[in-house]
């Protein structure tokens, strides 16, 4: 999702301006990918969505307070590492299975 958009979004998230992750999550994505910023040491900042009425959807925005934190940057400059200490590839972060050693241009979906 994220990794398809290169455009760097700054967005005030619970009262404090942000650089957004992703828009669009589920609770077990926005889950997984709080876990793993996190553990990056990245202070995750996430609500829910709003639609133009103002109605709040069940969808999550998240963001990081590190306001030049970009995804496909950090993912594609092998930046962000996992829990077991490995690096995160396009398809760890976007959750797919997919063999870690494959070379990310070869992973399709």
């Amino acid at each position: 999702m994220s990794l398809f958009k290169g455009k760097h979004i700054v967005q005030e998230i619970e009262g404090i301006r942000c650089s957004v992750v992703d828009t669009g999550l589920t609770a077990d994505r926005a889950r997984f990918l709080k876990t793993l910023l996190a553990d990056n040491g990245y202070e995750v900042k996430m609500e829910n969505e709003k639609a133009k009425d103002g109605t709040v959807l069940e969808t999550f925005v998240m963001g990081v307070t590190d306001i030049l934190f970009n995804a496909v940057i950090r993912v594609y400059q092998n930046k962000l590492h996992r829990p077991d200490g490995h690096i995160v590839t396009p398809a760890y972060w976007n959750q797919w299975d997919a063999d870690g050693d494959l070379p990310y241009w070869m992973v399709t979906r």
